[in-house]
């Protein structure tokens, strides 16, 4: 599926270089030269309709001149079949009809001339000009339309190239999902959740036609003070029916006791992970601070030596609470270690023979399954009535959400009361997880153990973020 993907990123990439970047600057280049053809056009219209405005200007001229020079004739004419003019008045007369006659014959010329000049503007116009205008941008789409179809060959030729590496990886796909051994998934889900619990060993028989009294026997099915029959599947030992049980939700016990012995194993085995995790992380931050201490003493300009003497003296105490933890853990790891083994049939009587028969018998045989090495699986004495009706129930812890993975580590700096839904309380001091930095809402989530979880401000803890959150830890 990664191989997939990666051509397809591929045929992005492809893409992105070879069309869209060259498309891109393409298109600038067309806008350019449209624009560049589109000012010839408009300035090829402006001078026509300049020269039609200089041919109108030329002809109202020679109208109007041609108006006052026959108005000057007919001046002329009357002034001269008139007796009362005087000789001079009409040669007056007769000198402007022909000053006019003139103006109107070089207007006459004038216009002609500019109808001339005009008729060949307007045939160059849309013969010539235009024509060719139309023709470039004619040219220009269809050079846009030939790169388009270059840019989708190239596509074509971009997939190609990948399509056979696809056809192997449809291939091993499909492969992949005809080799899924579901027999083989089930024994990986087995190997992971598998409780370490043994089989009861099988009943004994018990001969009431005896009149001796009887001892105890080590399966018997009537062990109680009361004489009451106490079920073999009843929650004292609902242990060993364990999938099959509803289980407490709450918080489980420190060392894990609450759990299956295989799945106590890892969840100690986890935690002495982290704890030498937290360990090693404080000795480097004790070995820098002691050189930084160090680098101060050689150079008091630097800072003061004894700033750090605190810190130094809280890193120790650190150190030697984590140690403590570790040690303990590890004790507890090694005494399950020690019990996975398959037990024998003498030590599985020996644990069935610590039935209970009164209240003290009760606690000191739970006590004594805790730390004995045949694996058994206890309950703590306020739960053994939990569960009195047959568990019919199947437990739901796998359908559960694996709890996310812790990111960092953070110290409680004030005590805060948790009261609200969905919060933790914390007491000054206490070192817990953190598993969600703050959103920007001021609080931040973290995790005191598998079962107890919320959110406190942020202002109350100082946290420590791990460089690598991701996969911090991983939960079985």
């Amino acid at each position: 599926m990664n191989d997939y993907a990666g051509q397809h990123e591929v045929i992005s990439e492809n893409m992105t270089s070879q069309i869209t970047t060259e498309l891109a600057r393409y298109v600038q280049e067309l806008k350019q030269e449209r624009k560049s053809h589109f000012h010839d056009g408009r300035k090829a219209q402006q001078h026509i309709e300049t020269c039609w405005k200089q041919l109108e200007s030329s002809k109202r001229r020679f109208e109007r001149d041609c108006k006052e020079a026959d108005r000057a004739q007919q001046y002329f004419e009357k002034m001269d079949a008139d007796i009362n003019v005087t000789k001079a008045d009409v040669e007056k007369a007769r000198q402007q009809a022909q000053l006019r006659q003139q103006m109107a014959e070089d207007s006459k010329a004038e216009y002609s001339s500019t109808l001339q000049k005009f008729n060949h503007e307007q045939h160059e116009h849309y013969h010539t000009h235009i024509p060719d205008i139309f023709q470039k941008i004619q040219e220009m789409e269809e050079r846009r339309i030939v790169r388009i179809g270059e840019s989708m060959k190239t596509f074509a030729e971009v997939d190609r190239q990948v399509v056979p590496i696809i056809g192997k990886c449809l291939d091993e796909i499909t492969r992949a999902a005809e080799s899924i051994s579901q027999k083989d998934d089930s024994q990986l889900v087995i190997e992971a959740f598998k409780s370490g619990f043994e089989p009861p060993g099988d009943v004994d028989f018990e001969d009431f036609t005896q009149p001796i009294k009887r001892a105890v026997s080590e399966s018997s099915l009537s062990n109680s003070k009361d004489g009451k029959p106490e079920s073999r599947f009843s929650s004292k030992s609902k242990g060993k029916l364990w999938p099959f049980i509803k289980k407490n939700k709450g918080a489980g016990p420190e060392d894990f006791s609450n759990l299956p012995p295989e799945q106590r194993r890892k969840k100690l085995q986890q935690k002495v992970d982290e704890l030498n995790k937290d360990i090693q992380k404080e000795m480097d931050q004790r070995d820098a601070l002691t050189k930084m201490k160090d680098v101060y003493i050689k150079n008091p300009q630097m800072g003061d030596a004894a700033s750090v003497d605190h810190k130094l003296a809280e890193l120790g105490q650190n150190l030697e609470k984590l140690r403590s933890e570790a040690q303990k853990f590890e004790g507890w790891l090694a005494e399950v270690e020690g019990r996975l083994p398959v037990r024998s049939e003498q030590t599985r009587r020996q644990s069935g023979a610590c039935e209970p028969q009164n209240t003290l018998t009760v606690n000191h045989c739970a006590q004594d399954r805790e730390s004995s090495p045949d694996g058994s699986y206890t309950e703590e004495p306020s739960q053994e009535n939990e569960m009195k009706a047959p568990a019919t129930d199947f437990d739901d812890e796998f359908d559960d959400e694996e709890p996310l993975p812790t990111i960092g580590t953070c110290k409680a700096l004030y005590t805060f009361e948790g009261q609200n839904e969905g919060t933790i309380s914390v007491t000054e001091g206490e070192t817990l997880y953190v598993i969600e930095e703050d959103k920007g809402d001021g609080w931040t989530r973290i995790r005191r153990n598998e079962d107890e979880e919320g959110y406190v401000p942020t202002s109350y803890v100082e946290v420590f973020l791990e460089k690598n959150a991701k996969g911090a830890m991983t939960y079985i």
